[in-house]
């Protein structure tokens, strides 16, 4: 990671998203980015063309998990969602609760650092050789072991589930290059739960040893020399563990309020399940259709169209490309423009329908940053796309009800994948 200087604001660089593909799969991954840790302004003037369905109020039920937007574990994060997970040795009572774990619905998987956790998990082997991932992002990558624990969040459970423990450096074969982030300080959190619009993190691309290369079969648990790419079953690969809950297993809604100025903190709600019970209806959300084998949708944006986009609330700005000026202090990974900016962009589902209107603001972001320490919580956060995409990240879901609906699963606003708003 990096570090950054705003002014007179000095921060770590934490995390923001982005997402690379492997084989036909949309692999959604973190990246590093810019993160300075204040705001300044306020109030994104998000809207629809025809009018948003008005978020519900805060929900309760053993389906509904707490959130909270701050500044994390590493105390320099900005724009991000995090959660508790509690992680058991398989079929006992042997369990941990580990929090600052980033809710993250642009990936899928739990993954913890080894830091964090202090119980002995199962190890997963291939032909006796512990396997390990390597997990790929824009500018670096997370490494470690593939163990398998059972996962509670609210009153879900789901068992014997393939999670990645982040530990140590990859092969230098493998796709993994650049920063490794296996600290608290670098990841700029305790962990990750991926609650995306995938049942596992690589799908097809990984059931075969090849060109993915994101799983390894090691010599042993000690060092990543000798590891050699292994092909993992789907059931093997690191698991959405949404998917395997018993019930409430189509998905997951991100509830959080609405944002009219920059705030220290946030709270919020992940509802699992989309219509499987009364707290979780898409209650007149559009629902945006997806494409199954890359998991994006469209955004027009400045005449420009933009079909490899994505709703991600582990992005922690709006990233897209833009002539608007980028700041210097933080270098390129933010906007700065001399005064805040009314925008807007058209997004759609992948065939084409259905379409709808978003409106939003970009301020400048050292301003955001010097003017208000101590926030975490800033609607008008932007930065410049280096995918060619439109990211719509954890701003976009400030006073919106936004529904992630799993591949494959049913639901009554169809079957996933899709997003809904």
């Amino acid at each position: 990671m990096k570090s950054a200087t705003a002014g007179s604001a000095t921060s770590d660089w934490v995390m923001n998203k982005k997402e690379i593909r492997i084989g036909n799969r949309l692999l959604g991954v973190v990246a590093c980015g810019a993160l300075l840790f204040a705001a300044s302004c306020g109030g994104s003037g998000e809207s629809t063309s025809a009018p948003s369905p008005t978020p519900t109020p805060t929900p309760t039920g053993s389906n509904v998990q707490a959130i909270t937007v701050n500044v994390g574990p590493a105390d320099n994060y900005a724009n991000g969602a995090f959660t508790s997970v509690t992680v058991c040795v398989p079929g006992t009572s042997t369990c941990q609760t580990i929090d600052g774990v980033l809710v993250d619905t642009g990936s899928s998987g739990l993954r913890l650092l080894a830091s964090a956790l202090t119980i002995p998990l199962l190890q997963q082997t291939s032909a006796s050789k512990p396997v390990y991932e390597c997990l790929p992002f824009v500018i670096g990558y997370t490494w470690g072991p593939v163990q398998t624990a059972d996962i509670e969040m609210a009153g879900e459970k789901a068992s014997s589930v393939p999670i990645q423990v982040i530990s140590g450096t990859a092969p230098s074969t493998s796709l993994c290059t650049g920063g490794n982030s296996d600290t608290v300080t670098s990841l700029g959190a305790n962990g990750i739960v991926g609650v995306g619009t995938f049942p596992q993190d690589c799908g097809d691309g990984c059931t075969t040893a090849g060109p993915s290369d994101l799983y390894y079969g090691c010599p042993s648990s000690a060092s990543s020399t000798g590891c050699v790419a292994v092909a993992e079953s789907l059931a093997e690969q690191v698991q959405n563990p949404v998917a395997l809950f018993a019930t409430d297993n189509n998905g997951v809604i991100v509830e959080l309020p609405a944002v009219t100025a920059p705030e220290a903190t946030l709270s919020g709600s992940l509802v699992f399940g989309i219509g499987t019970q009364s707290n979780n209806g898409l209650n007149g959300a559009t629902v945006y259709p997806i494409a199954t084998d890359t998991g994006n949708f469209t955004t027009t944006f400045d005449g420009n169209v933009y079909d490899q986009s994505f709703i991600d609330s582990g992005s922690n700005a709006l990233f897209f490309p833009s002539s608007i000026p980028q700041c210097s202090d933080l270098s390129d990974d933010f906007y700065c423009p001399s005064s805040t900016e009314n925008l807007s962009a058209s997004t759609a589902g992948y065939n084409g329908t259905p379409t709808g209107t978003i409106n939003f603001s970009v301020a400048n972001a050292d301003d955001l940053f010097n003017d208000n320490p101590t926030a975490s919580v800033f609607s008008q956060l932007a930065g410049p796309s280096t995918i060619d995409s439109f990211d719509w990240g954890l701003p976009f879901f400030y006073g919106r009800n936004v529904y992630t609906a799993i591949y494959g699963a049913s639901t009554p606003g169809g079957t996933g994948p899709y997003w809904a708003y």
